[in-house]
Parts: structure tokens; C-alpha cells; sequence
């Protein structure tokens, strides 16, 4: 029920107002760094400084005109040149529908197809975000026309709640194709994706072992720590090089953990979003992580005209 409020809130203006005019704002930075490809970069520089490589994302998707697809592409090859000009340690990761996939076949080959001669001329990979099952075969079939013209920096994510995957993640692999693997965040049926937690968690982990010990330098991308340690005991048990996959992880979320996988000797990349777009993600990152409820809930009370009910000097951490 806490889960679906905060989804709900992401989409109301209402409490849009109360997060943006407060300094609830600066809260937000800890997920979304900012709005510009400046705040992006200081960002990743930091990650970068840590010993943390960086995924670049600018979030939006579903665009269903020119203008802000175009918009988006422009941004993108923004973040590419920058990436190239700092030598910052980051690649960047896209949805085809941000791009204009809904508009036509056509308008999104060419507004991608920039962005792609841009990654090549950089040597910059370019990571395809994945959305609902709506969109997952058409998402593949379109990898795999660039793929079959000659694309090889390029790569895709695969949820390891849909039933499909380990098919997805065979086909991939014997492409030669980069994976990230995550578990999936879309409400789908029953037909297509797992419904229980303990399905989808045994699926990540036979998806995990076949993407690291015959995948090209797959993305382990989670949170879960008992994911992660199935991925260590594998690579232990198998006698894998650390070298070959890297662990990826949201920006601001469980920054111990990453520091600690970093000083494990692990590749470790955290995904950095940005962009005006930052208010849905805050409220999908604090449904993700009742601890984060907690923290906004206490600065809400304290900047509202209720404030007073809120005990002083009180931590909602």
C-alpha cells in the first residue's frame, strides 16, 4: 500500500509543489544530482574519484512528438562529448521510446543514429534501457538490426521477473552482446513475469551464472545483498575473474555497499540519472526503500505548516 502511494505521489503536481518549493530539493540530489549536464558531470567526476565508474542517464521516456525526442537527443550528445572531453569513466544508457521509438521507425533511426556515430567516434558504449514486456521485443528486435549492421558498442538490459529471459540471456550471450541484469520494476501479468519474490530472485541468479561465466562483461545491476552474494560465491566457486562483469548500482543508494564491493576488488559503475524529470524517480527510489520513507517524511512534517508536531532535534534516519 506505501508503494503504490508513493507511485501515486510521483504523478501529483500537488506534492510536486511541496518537494520542489522546499529544501526537500536538496534531499533529492542524493538520487537525481540535478537537472543539467553540468550537475551530471560533477557527479560522475565524484563517482569517478571513488573508484566508481558511472552510467549516464537522462531521464524520460514514452515521447510521443519530435520536439522532446529530439530535445533528448540533443542532450545525450551533449553528455557524449563531455564524457570524451573530461575523460570521465562513464558510458551512457537510453530508452528507444525517450527517442522517438512511438513516433516512427524511421524519426528514431535517425535521431539514434547520431547518438550512435557519436559513442563510435568517442569509444563510448551506449547501454539500451528496457521497459515493460510491452516494449521488450521490440526493444531486442531493434538491438539486433544495429547489431547485425556492424554496431558493437552497444548492449541491453534483461529483467530477470519475466518468464522470457533466460532465452533473452542465451541469445545475448551467443551474440556476444553486454547484459545488465536487474530484476524488473513494472507491475506485468502473470502470463509473462514472475509474481513472487522468490521466483524472480531464482531467476536473477541462474540469469547471474550464465551471464558471468559465458557472457561478454555482463552488468550485475542490484541492490540485494543476497544477489550479490550469490554473484560472489559463484565467481569464488568457479574461480572467475572479477575482471570480467562489474556489479551497477543506483546513484546515492547504498553508497556503503558500493565502497565496500569497490574495496572488495569489484568493478563497481553506479547509474546516474538526471534531467527535469527528477521528481517521478525520487518517488520510485523512496517506494523502493522504506529507510528513505522515513527520511522524507520527517523534513515534509518539519517544512510544513504541521512541523510543530514533529519532536525537535528528532533524525529521521
Amino acid at each position: 500500500m506505501l508503494r503504490n502511494s508513493l507511485i501515486f505521489l510521483s504523478q501529483s503536481e500537488a506534492a510536486k509543489s511541496v518537494v520542489v518549493n522546499t529544501p526537500l530539493r536538496a534531499m533529492a540530489n542524493r538520487f537525481v544530482p540535478g537537472e543539467t549536464v553540468d550537475d551530471l558531470v560533477r557527479a560522475i567526476a565524484e563517482a569517478n574519484e571513488a573508484g566508481i565508474m558511472a552510467t549516464a542517464n537522462y531521464l524520460g521516456e514514452s515521447v510521443d512528438s519530435e520536439g522532446p525526442a529530439t530535445r533528448a537527443g540533443d542532450i545525450y550528445t551533449k553528455v557524449l562529448d563531455q564524457i570524451a572531453t573530461r575523460g570521465l569513466r562513464a558510458n551512457v544508457s537510453l530508452k528507444f521510446t525517450q527517442l522517438g521509438q512511438d513516433i516512427s521507425e524511421a524519426f528514431l533511426q535517425k535521431n539514434l543514429g547520431r547518438l550512435l556515430e557519436k559513442g563510435h567516434e568517442h569509444g563510448i558504449f551506449i547501454r539500451f534501457d528496457m521497459e515493460s514486456s510491452e516494449y521488450t521485443q521490440r526493444t531486442l528486435d531493434a538491438f539486433e538490426r544495429l547489431w547485425a549492421e556492424g554496431w558493437r558498442d552497444i548492449g541491453v538490459v534483461l529483467q530477470s521477473y519475466l518468464k522470457r529471459s533466460a532465452g533473452d540471456v542465451a541469445r545475448m550471450n551467443q551474440l556476444g552482446a553486454r547484459v545488465r541484469l536487474c530484476k524488473g520494476a513494472y507491475a506485468e501479468p502473470e502470463s509473462v513475469a514472475f509474481q513472487e519474490r522468490g521466483d524472480v530472485d531464482r531467476n536473477f541468479i541462474e540469469l547471474m551464472q550464465m551471464l558471468v561465466s559465458e557472457g561478454n562483461y555482463p552488468g550485475i545491476a542490484t541492490h540485494d545483498e543476497r544477489m550479490i552474494d550469490a554473484t560472489t560465491g559463484f565467481v569464488e566457486r568457479e574461480g572467475i575473474d572479477r575482471a570480467r562483469f562489474e556489479f551497477q548500482l543506483l546513484h546515492g543508494v547504498r553508497r556503503d555497499l558500493q565502497k565496500q564491493l569497490v574495496d572488495d576488488g569489484y568493478n563497481v559503475r553506479a547509474y546516474v540519472p538526471f534531467g527535469e524529470q527528477w521528481y517521478p524517480y525520487l518517488m520510485r527510489r523512496l517506494a523502493e526503500k522504506p529507510a528513505n520513507v522515513l527520511m522524507l517524511a520527517g523534513s515534509v512534517v518539519q517544512e510544513s505548516p504541521l512541523g510543530f508536531l514533529w519532536p525537535q532535534g528528532r533524525s529521521a534516519r
